[in-house]
């Protein structure tokens, strides 16, 4: 007997009893998830071509513009229950969908690494100053191994986290604004008209952009997968109205990132305004001292651990639970991302943060927009749940493979890796707009698919029906024919 690849316990839809994260909880999950080195690092880089306030003001842009692609997306959890990488079977196929998925799995990894090393750092400078002790190396492997337990005991352990970490995250970012700021000031520098390299025109026109779109490109990683974490998402049963709905996830998405994300812009912005470096972690370094950089260095560490668990950490391991079959739990794949992320050397990445933003969120943008044009445009929400569990169902399509998929990904990432700098709306439009055409007018003509053959909302809606996805985890028997030539003598 054999269980069927595509049935793992940690990947079938979740129930409405099962969902454990509540409104506050999701913002909380938020306040953490915004303070990490790429954040203050756009801060940084905004503030050496355009004043504060316009930096403020594109940050504000991109944020609510991102927060409204990551609350379309998230609907896909919400409304059935589903992770991103088994909703991903049905514009890529259910072997075509480890492809893309694997490519979100490592930017995920990769920025768990990243973050964790941000954090270590912190941590070495907070056991400095306590104990004397300094190596931030073994700093990095124990925050990471701490930080993967978290992630492994599942999501209700992240949102307690969550609600732990962001009121201390909330008093002393305030706190670490203000010991920024008179660092500014004593320097010389008004925070709020100070510019490094002023530029003016078509130049001030690029750099405002350019920061919106690295806000933007920043949680095209999160926008992609989210459904991985609001399928845990507490929301209201048989209600078609698509706002009340996802009431939740848009306080979150629209409230709670944009305000936090924009505070730590300014952190980052003032911060290199004050010592012409964007990590805060050095610029207080440079200010203060004892028992107050300590406290300031623990804001740095919660966040990084709040990040790392809910926006990196959950999404690459249900993306390599996916792809390692039932045999591969979720907790093998938590292993498998801090594996990962501390194989690509984050403290090696530090330089290329913008132009790795820039880059990774227009080709993940793509997806966002073929993920888009599947759920919303072309299957209006409906979807043939049962199937994405059948290994010769419907979106088994050409041996696992939906073309239309893959041909709309690589015209939009390669087309967004062309114009980096709006590469976010260059591949979701693209993705969006290939993929709607290839598969209502080719694809799905060659492989018809039930909920278009009948759009019945009574069959393929989830929650707003009432609904719960129940999958049974049934075995299929397997008979292999045994070798001829065998000797057991």
């Amino acid at each position: 007997m054999k269980k069927s690849h595509l049935k793992s316990s940690d990947l079938l839809p979740i129930q409405q009893k099962d969902r454990k994260i509540t409104k506050l909880g999701y913002s909380f999950m938020w306040v953490g998830m915004v303070v990490v080195l790429a954040t203050f690092a756009i801060g940084g880089a905004g503030v050496q071509s355009l004043s504060l306030p316009l930096v403020i003001l594109a940050t504000i842009i991109g944020s609510l513009a991102i927060g409204f692609f990551i609350s379309l997306i998230a609907d896909i959890g919400i409304e059935h229950g589903l992770s991103f990488p088994v909703y991903m079977r049905a514009p890529f196929g259910t072997i075509g969908t480890h492809i893309p998925s694997i490519t979100r799995g490592v930017t995920a990894s990769a920025w768990f690494g990243i973050n964790t090393y941000f954090g270590a750092t912190a941590m070495n400078g907070i056991l400095n100053i306590l104990f004397g002790f300094d190596n931030w190396f073994v700093c990095f492997i124990i925050f990471a191994i701490v930080q993967l337990i978290n992630t492994a005991l599942g999501i209700k352990s992240i949102e307690r986290f969550a609600d732990l970490a962001a009121p201390i995250i909330i008093l002393i970012s305030i706190w670490m604004y203000s010991s920024l700021s008179d660092q500014a000031q004593a320097a010389g520098r008004d925070v709020w008209s100070w510019v490094e390299s002023p530029v003016t025109g078509g130049a001030a026109f690029t750099a405002f952009m350019v920061v919106i779109f690295s806000n933007m490109g920043f949680w095209a990683t999160l926008s992609a997968d989210i459904p991985s974490i609001s399928r845990f998402m507490k929301a209201p049963v048989n209600e078609k109205n698509w706002f009340k709905r996802n009431k939740n996830s848009l306080i979150g998405n629209l409230v709670a990132m944009p305000l936090t994300q924009t505070f730590m812009i300014i952190i980052g912005a003032v911060s290199y305004i004050a010592v012409l470096n964007a990590d805060p972690v050095v610029a207080l370094q440079d200010s203060a001292s004892g028992i107050i950089l300590a406290v300031l260095l623990l804001m740095i560490v919660l966040a990084q651990w709040s990040t790392n668990t809910a926006a990196n950490v959950v999404p690459a391991a249900t993306i390599f639970s996916n792809v390692g079959g039932p045999k591969f739990p979720f907790w093998a794949g938590v292993i498998t991302a801090g594996i990962v992320g501390t194989i690509v050397q984050p403290w090696e990445l530090f330089g290329v943060i913008i132009p790795i933003l820039l880059i990774v969120g227009g080709i993940l943008s793509a997806i966002v927009g073929i993920l888009f044009a599947d759920y919303y445009l072309i299957r209006k929400r409906r979807v043939n749940v049962p199937e994405l569990y059948e290994d010769q169902g419907q979106f088994r399509y050409w041996s696992g493979m939906n073309l239309a998929g893959f041909i709309a990904w690589i015209i939009g990432g390669y087309i967004s890796y062309l114009f980096p700098s709006y590469g976010f709306l260059v591949g979701f439009v693209l993705g969006a707009a290939i993929y709607y055409v290839l598969a209502k007018y080719w694809w799905f003509k060659k492989y018809q698919q039930a909920e278009l053959e009948d759009p019945s909302d009574a069959k393929y809606l989830g929650i707003s029906v009432g609904r719960d996805w129940v999958i049974e985890e049934e075995y299929v028997t397997v008979i292999e024919e045994a070798p001829a030539n065998l000797n057991f003598e």
